[in-house]
């Protein structure tokens, strides 16, 4: 019989959960590590007025050689095989001579700023990109590197930036994750990148495997089968109630909050989450401009998920490191460019058309860079050295590039930008201030960029 939703209790409550998934299993796999919901209680700014309320974090995990793409080195062909002084640092294997890039270059928009023919469509849309060319960071391996660029740091317990985005601004949607990750597979390695580590819980980013476009795949229990949204609702209301009287003495517990806050979350994104993740209600001409294949709706989706209101979407390419090119590289980075060209030329007309880009940071790169030098005859090792990023909208001049890298590529020479200064940048951005951003823990204050950056003022629109 269909149990009557005037009559539970605690009891009956206890004993009916174990036979419907719905919202309340979803939120105990949607509040475990891997993820997150509302942080609005952590709300703690904006500091100043801000000019991007939200991000759009494209991740070319493994690292894009820098002279490939958007800063050309002829000196590389004219040096070819050699190893000069500057083209001998080290990095994480041992290199060889001078590797030229054989991919031509040419002018795009009215600024001139040259880019990539591997990169046509995004050329279109030079204009309204800041090519970022004296990027560099701490550490040569994957690992570390990988932490510093999202959490700052290489200590692998601190918060990812999108958790002190989430801590200093909260979410605009609270029916909807204010930080997701969208990866395909089950990179479970990769989790400690979006994780919050001491900021409260609710401030970690929640992981979406987007291989599948199928939204009740994409959410894990999207849909309570037993349950109707009335009982659902009563529920969960008891349930707070116990929450609340248990965390009474716990006032401490910001995973016990994080939790209760999912459940409610949960319960709410099995009205909404089924719209935003749902690319099928997308105009055919729409997903003709995007692709085909996971980047390309890792794209789309964050398209809709920032325009619902989500503060902080990361899109990953590949589940791995598929820039990471020791060997092949020639062969691989044509096929890589052609993924992700069409895909983030869409995204940036998109958000354009739709008056999204002006307040809508877009950030572009990998943990590092890869090597002017050979590694195996026709690969790169990785750089940290030097390499390039690039940003869009949000608040940042486009159709201009900052920084140079030496004559080789190799190392960062003029107006080095480390990652704490972009980390710095973002946050302006977002109008936080880097060194106000702070969390007390362990009896010392926290922040993004530790004791270091600054804000490059030169690139700010």
């Amino acid at each position: 019989m269909t149990p009557d939703p005037t009559q539970f209790n605690r009891r009956t409550l206890l004993s009916q959960f174990g036979g419907g998934m719905g919202s309340i299993a979803a939120a105990t796999a949607l509040s475990s590590p891997a993820f997150a919901f509302d942080s609005n209680a952590a709300k703690i700014g904006p500091h100043f007025p801000a000019k991007a309320k939200r991000v759009i974090h494209l991740f070319m995990n493994g690292g894009p050689f820098q002279a490939d793409l958007f800063d050309p080195k002829p000196a590389l062909l004219k040096y070819a095989g050699q190893k000069p002084e500057g083209a001998d640092l080290l990095t994480e294997r041992p290199t060889g001579g001078l590797l030229p890039s054989p991919f031509k270059f040419r002018p795009g928009g009215e600024s001139g700023v040259p880019v990539s023919e591997l990169l046509p469509k995004l050329r279109e849309h030079i204009d309204d990109i800041c090519v970022l060319r004296s990027m560099h960071a701490d550490n040569p391996n994957h690992g570390p590197a990988l932490l510093q660029m999202n959490n700052g740091t290489i200590i692998p317990t601190r918060p990812s930036m999108g958790a002190w985005f989430l801590y200093g601004l909260g979410t605009e949607n609270r029916n909807l994750p204010g930080y997701v990750v969208l990866c395909p597979g089950r990179p479970v390695r990769f989790s400690i990148l979006w994780n919050s580590a001491f900021l409260p819980s609710a401030n970690q980013g929640t992981y979406i495997n987007h291989s599948v476009t199928d939204p009740q795949k994409m959410v894990p229990h999207l849909r309570n089968t037993q349950w109707d949204q009335t009982t659902q609702r009563q529920q969960l209301d008891l349930l707070r109630q116990l929450n609340a009287d248990h965390q009474a003495t716990r006032r401490d517990e910001s995973v016990l909050a994080a939790r209760t806050d999912a459940m409610e979350t949960a319960y709410r994104m099995q009205f909404k989450a089924s719209d935003a993740f749902d690319l099928n209600r997308e105009t055919k001409e729409t997903r003709t401009a995007y692709g085909d294949g996971h980047f390309s709706n890792g794209c789309l989706l964050a398209r809709r998920l920032v325009e619902r209101g989500v503060r902080f979407v990361q899109v990953y390419y590949g589940n791995g490191q598929p820039w990471d090119t020791h060997s092949g590289h020639n062969e691989t980075v044509p096929k890589l460019c052609k993924d992700i060209d069409q895909p983030i030329a869409a995204l940036l007309s998109d958000l354009k058309e739709r008056g999204l880009l002006e307040d809508t940071l877009i950030v572009w790169g990998g943990e590092f860079g890869r090597t002017p030098t050979s590694e195996n005859g026709n690969g790169r090792d990785h750089n940290h050295h030097g390499f390039t990023m690039w940003m869009a909208g949000g608040g940042v001049k486009g159709g201009m590039t900052y920084g140079e890298t030496d004559d080789f590529g190799f190392k960062a020479a003029v107006d080095k930008m480390h990652v704490h200064d972009l980390h710095a940048t973002i946050l302006h951005l977002l109008g936080l201030d880097h060194e106000q951003l702070t969390y007390r823990h362990a009896g010392r204050d926290f922040r993004l960029t530790d004791v270091y950056g600054h804000v490059v003022q030169e690139i700010l629109a």
